[in-house]
């Protein structure tokens, strides 16, 4: 059974997707096995197109089937921003402090549910040969707050309050996180799928 490769470098998106396919048969690498891994570069105009550039990319390079994601925060009232810029909307790419600052100030002037949001994660499964075999997109709908709340998550998490739970992402436990994010529900929709698609590799 051949290993899948994980198509990100992200540390906190890798334990992440590991923690939500805990019990998969699966042996899960990340390109950090593969040091002479040329990064691909993210210049689509959806997160869709993003995550299929990832995974056929990654499959091509290493030789293996790769599961790719892109994701981010969507904000209406900012006409969709931060979007596909999500992870380096400040700039720089992974500077969260930044991002968030910005956000934060783009936003000072909003109400109620002007303040509405949504992170998107679009995942891709290539086979081997860089063909794309399973695709999923999931959502999860929030607030943006004016501060900060709660130490954990990453990116955007400590602003995104969850109204069901009265709490931000930096707030709840993974085990909540996983079990409502964008990430599980791309990732849990496409289960059915990776398992026929793997079932013969």
């Amino acid at each position: 059974m051949r290993a899948v490769v994980i198509g990100s470098k992200n540390k906190s998106k890798l334990q992440e997707i590991r923690e939500i396919f805990a019990g998969l048969e699966r042996q899960f690498l990340d390109l950090g096995s593969f040091p002479a891994t040329v990064e691909v570069v993210e210049d689509g105009q959806s997160f869709e197109e993003n995550a299929r550039k990832k995974a056929a990319g990654y499959a091509a390079q290493t030789g293996h089937w790769v599961l790719a994601e892109d994701s981010g925060l969507v904000v209406p009232a900012l006409g969709g921003r931060p979007g596909i810029h999500s992870a380096r909307y400040a700039g720089r790419q992974g500077e969260d402090d930044a991002n968030n600052q910005k956000l934060l100030q783009e936003m000072s002037g909003f109400q109620g549910e002007q303040r509405s949001a949504f992170y998107v994660c679009s995942a891709a499964l290539s086979d081997d040969k860089g063909n794309i075999q399973v695709e999923a997109r999931g959502e999860c709908h929030g607030l943006i707050l004016g501060e900060f709340r709660g130490q954990g998550g990453f990116g955007y998490d400590p602003l995104f309050l969850i109204r069901e739970y009265h709490a931000t992402f930096g707030e709840l436990s993974s085990a909540v996180k996983h079990a409502i994010s964008h990430r599980s529900r791309a990732l849990e929709g496409m289960r059915r799928s990776w398992r026929r698609s793997l079932a013969n590799d």
